[in-house]
């Protein structure tokens, strides 16, 4: 049998053994060291966020984010339906109701007409959503200043999702730091990770304050355990955070590395009939986290779950683009706002390649071999 090439696996520096040994000699394993805040410091540092605070997931930055804003029952909370799950329940963890927008066909990302329709909408029928959740999909940009106009003029606070865009920034600005609140999210398949883990940043110090005590089960200040309000366990751990130091020494690279290999996808499949990639406004520099192509089929015969099959048979993972959360099961009664369908179009014609920053350049010819020959039959 091949090698299994995965789809984003974790991409070692080296040094990680060298920080976590530092850190199991110390003593510090439980969840609060020295390591917790180098990363914290790293985190602000990297992306000038003023503050961060490093938690277990990018799902628990999320749901704090939205404590920070008060978000509770009978509040709406608007998202793009293209997306991922983990971005929606925390809005359920609060007893709030997401309303799910359609995506924009030169970012991907949640459309610019389509909220301001929505808000339009919305206020029409005497709601004003309690908070707007802009989503960076796989590295790429969302019209991240023209959203977060349009929510200023509705008085609507904006939580960030750079969950899978550590690292990119729109005209030098790193993503996460234009809302009020920006996430970050560390999992195994990130561009970089601490294993499972998330930051919350914000330009407020007594947000995150307020959100690290919240993160450590809202202990109150006293000598007991003194409890006047819910907290949760999601603090990350000083061990975690060891990891997430040595791999941030390398985020640069990891961040070339995956844009050279989406231009060697565009440039090796150039001549594909029917073959296009995710889109890159001008002005940013997206992290390509995840190489994306959409295939037309006025073009070519080939599908994505063929393709996705074809590589598979060859022990190369694919993954099929976002399915889109408004035909989710779980999410089937909430509200959707769109005019032209653009992320059920996207999920139809949709294919997430193999981009860790790891993959060989015998890896990227094994790749792109199959596709090739499933493309032009």
């Amino acid at each position: 049998m091949p090698d299994r090439i995965f789809l984003s696996p974790p991409h070692r520096t080296g040094r990680e053994s060298h920080y976590l040994q530092e850190a199991l000699d110390s003593n510090w394993i439980a969840p609060v060291g020295p390591f917790l805040r180098r990363f914290e410091e790293g985190i602000e540092a990297y992306t000038g966020a003023p503050h961060a605070v490093a938690l277990q997931s990018g799902t628990a930055a999320l749901h704090l984010a939205l404590r920070l804003l008060d978000v509770g029952p009978g509040d709406e909370v608007i998202c793009p339906t293209f997306n991922f799950a983990g971005c929606v329940f925390p809005i359920l963890y609060q007893g709030a109701t997401p309303v799910f927008v359609d995506s924009g066909v030169s970012t991907w990302n949640i459309c610019v007409k389509e909220l301001q329709r929505t808000l339009e909408d919305r206020a029409a029928q005497g709601r004003r959503p309690k908070a707007l959740i802009v989503v960076h999909l796989y590295g790429q940009a969302a019209k991240i200043c023209e959203l977060v106009d349009v929510a200023s003029q509705w008085n609507v606070p904006v939580i960030e999702d750079a969950a899978e865009a550590f690292g990119a920034t729109y005209e030098g600005q790193a993503l996460g730091t234009f809302g009020d609140l920006g996430v970050y999210s560390f999992n195994g398949n990130k561009i970089i990770t601490t294993s499972g883990g998330g930051a919350l940043v914000t330009s407020r110090a007594d947000w995150a304050e307020r959100a690290r005590k919240l993160a450590t089960q809202a202990r109150d200040d006293a000598p007991h355990y003194l409890h006047s309000e819910l907290g949760y366990n999601y603090r990350l751990s000083n061990v975690s955070a060891a990891l997430g130091c040595a791999q941030l020494e390398a985020i640069d690279d990891r961040i070339a590395r995956r844009r050279a290999i989406f231009t060697q996808y565009q440039q090796a499949l150039a001549d594909c009939p029917g073959v296009a990639f995710s889109p890159e406004l001008p002005g940013t520099r997206g992290i390509r986290w995840l190489t994306c192509l959409l295939l037309d089929p006025a073009q070519t015969s080939a599908t994505p779950e063929g393709l996705r099959q074809a590589l598979a048979a060859d022990q190369i993972e694919a993954r099929p683009l976002w399915y889109p959360m408004h035909r989710q099961p779980v999410f089937a009664a909430y509200p959707y706002y769109t005019t032209r369908h653009i992320s059920d179009d996207l999920f139809r014609r949709g294919l997430c390649l193999p981009s860790g920053s790891a993959l060989s350049e015998a890896d990227l010819t094994r790749i792109v071999t199959i596709v090739r020959r499933e493309i032009k039959g």
